[in-house]
């Protein structure tokens, strides 16, 4: 078996660990029992794309706990740029599960913080059938706008005061990575932004066949589902992933990494 040495490594200028499921559930973990801020986000490569394309955007990611290669292009560049010997992705949707069913385990209760009432209340119910034990401790929709001046802080006593102890963020890349870079400072525990996954996990999204996530062709699949709201993101950034991955390979470009961000988010979307 392969030594995975862990750590973080740059994939285009973005801070990416080299982690898999069991270490970064044990990650997340520790902080949810210790009540430390932590802050998770699965970067794929629209994720990733988001950094190249915004330096600020960089720094905030550049300034997370635990960033996971969420799709297979990411896993293969660490692989690629870094011999990093990991087998799988850590893909967002399937960590999600794995920390709500050892949080249900030890009995923390979680938080879900995102989408829409109606996709909360589909996902509640098929979270409780898949763990009986789990305690969600609260659920709140996105508002779908701007946060308004206390209103982070009003949004943070509202977990704290609920017991909950990790907060899994919905709220789409990257208003989920601004979302949860901002309320770091403000809860002692672990932030977890998890994309699509309540969405899949609510029966409203389809994963694509095993052997499409195997050969990194999920994107294909929900580019098929979704043409009009993702042809941009597939068509146009996943070329220029591969552009920048060879010339980051080649050392044609450094891809030098932004310093983490320490400026706090004036207004950002909730």
């Amino acid at each position: 078996m392969v030594e995975v040495a862990r750590g973080k490594r740059s994939v285009l200028g973005v801070l990416v660990d080299v982690t898999d499921y069991a270490d970064a559930t044990a990650r997340v973990m520790a902080a949810a029992r210790e009540r430390r801020p932590y802050a998770v986000t699965a970067l794929a490569v629209h994720g990733v794309m988001t950094g190249v394309q915004d330096k600020a955007h960089e720094a905030r990611l550049n300034s997370f706990d635990l960033v996971t290669p969420d799709g297979q292009p990411v896993r293969g560049a660490l692989n690629l740029l870094y011999h990093a010997g990991l087998s799988d992705r850590v893909y967002g949707p399937t960590l999600t599960l794995k920390v709500i069913e050892q949080a249900a385990a030890e009995g923390l209760p979680i938080y879900l913080y995102g989408s829409t009432q109606p996709t909360l209340d589909k996902l509640v119910p098929a979270l409780e059938e898949m763990f009986p034990a789990l305690k969600i401790a609260g659920v709140e929709p996105s508002k779908f706008r701007a946060s308004r001046p206390g209103e982070p802080e009003e949004i943070a006593e509202r977990i704290k005061a609920s017991g909950a102890r990790v907060v899994f963020v919905g709220l789409g890349c990257p208003r989920q990575e601004v979302f949860t870079y901002a309320m770091r400072p403000l809860l002692d525990m672990p932030l977890l932004a998890v994309g699509a996954a309540f969405d899949y996990h609510a029966g409203l999204l389809k994963n694509p066949p095993a052997w499409m996530q195997k050969y990194a062709l999920e994107w294909l699949w929900r580019f098929g589902l979704e043409p009009k709201r993702l042809w941009k993101r597939y068509v146009l950034l996943n070329p220029a992933y591969l552009t920048r991955l060879a010339l980051q390979k080649s050392g044609l470009w450094k891809a030098t990494p932004s310093a983490p961000a320490t400026t706090p988010v004036e207004s950002f979307a909730v």
